[in-house]
């Protein structure tokens, strides 16, 4: 396993990080232990997490996910052998805080719940998981589709000084070692960066937004950013919520697939991704994959790593069969030929949903 440093914080955590968001609702308490037993053995020291959790979101599975990391801490006595990561929900979840807004009085609300089910007095890195104003990620990274000019600068900027100020505290009471983003812009890591260095408040370390071969936004303006200030990129759904198996072709939903679950519980959560055009951007990384005797899902995830603004990734599976690839991916190699092809189709199909 390949390390890398994270943020300015010093801490070196794995190129492959776990990924939680199906345990408690696709996945068992004991198949979420078997998976952490798994990853560790294999030198991955980097779980991601978050309150909102587990996904499909539901009333019933909220805060599963961590209450699952807690027992095997508990279990394993190996709470120092990880580095954790997890999020404090963002508003509209009606069953979290009544859906309300972020602002310092949640996320201080928040961290306790978290660590109660996680069974930890500390979290390694704790993200905001998206943010109040409207951001360019979920479908809304096309142009044209936020208004920006009618939003109240001022008035999100003293929101964002609310929240930082509650997470110094946090930080300085030992329940918290360092912070993150998610779901957020080039704009949001500056500001939060802006007002750390002015108020004397902990740095924004990392950012964890969507990237794929399907979705590259972040490339490069994110990514500049990232790089530039020595803020850790951590890229979620490498596999496009698993469209870049295939395993969605020719309409195909597969019984225990993720939109499989997600449309009994919810119809619209990726409803956003499912376009045609989408679908023949799959289908040409297959045929490449296919033509060089590749894994669709290892070359996707070989390629994420691959990025040079990119920290760790955040991989997820249901069974260990996927976990057992998915790790395997960071060990092969994309030639030349390959990565040229990627980026033909990559012109033709730019943005996909």
């Amino acid at each position: 396993m390949k390390f890398s440093k994270i943020g300015t914080t010093g801490l070196d955590i794995s190129r492959v990080c776990l990924g939680t968001m199906t345990w408690g609702q696709q996945n068992s308490e004991d198949q979420a232990h078997q998976q952490m037993d798994y990853a560790l053995d294999k030198g991955i020291n980097f779980f991601d997490t978050a309150e909102l959790y587990a996904v499909p979101t539901s009333a019933a599975t909220q805060g599963k996910t961590e209450e699952f990391i807690g027992t095997w801490f508990q279990k394993n006595s190996n709470r120092k052998d990880i580095i954790l990561a997890s999020k404090v929900a963002g508003p509209g979840i009606p069953w979290i805080r009544n859906a309300s807004p972020l602002t310092g009085k949640s996320v201080s609300e928040a961290i306790e719940g978290s660590l109660k089910r996680l069974q930890t007095d500390y979290i390694d890195l704790y993200q905001l998981h998206w943010p109040n104003r409207p951001f360019p990620h979920f479908g809304q990274n096309r142009a044209g589709l936020i208004d920006f000019a009618k939003e109240d600068s001022k008035q999100i900027e003293d929101n964002l000084l609310d929240i930082l100020e509650a997470l110094g505290k946090i930080v300085k009471d030992g329940k918290v070692r360092f912070i993150g983003l998610s779901d957020d812009s080039a704009w949001g890591i500056m500001k939060y960066l802006q007002l750390a260095d002015q108020k004397s408040l902990p740095r924004i370390q990392s950012i964890q937004n969507e990237f794929s071969l399907l979705n590259r936004s972040d490339d490069p303006y994110v990514a500049e950013v990232c790089v530039r200030e020595n803020v850790s990129y951590l890229p979620w759904s490498p596999l496009a919520t698993g469209m870049l198996s295939g395993k969605y072709q020719n309409g195909q939903i597969p019984e225990g697939s993720r939109w499989h679950t997600e449309k009994q519980l919810r119809d619209e959560f990726d409803s956003f991704r499912k376009t045609p055009v989408a679908l023949s951007a799959v289908g040409e990384y297959m045929s490449i994959a296919a033509k060089h005797n590749l894994s669709v899902t290892q070359m996707a995830l070989k390629f994420v790593d691959m990025q040079n603004f990119v920290t760790s990734t955040i991989i997820g599976a249901t069974s260990m069969e996927q976990l057992k690839s998915n790790i395997d991916a960071f060990n092969i190699t994309l030639t030349d030929e390959v990565i040229k092809e990627i980026e033909s189709v990559y012109r033709k199909y730019p943005i996909v949903y």
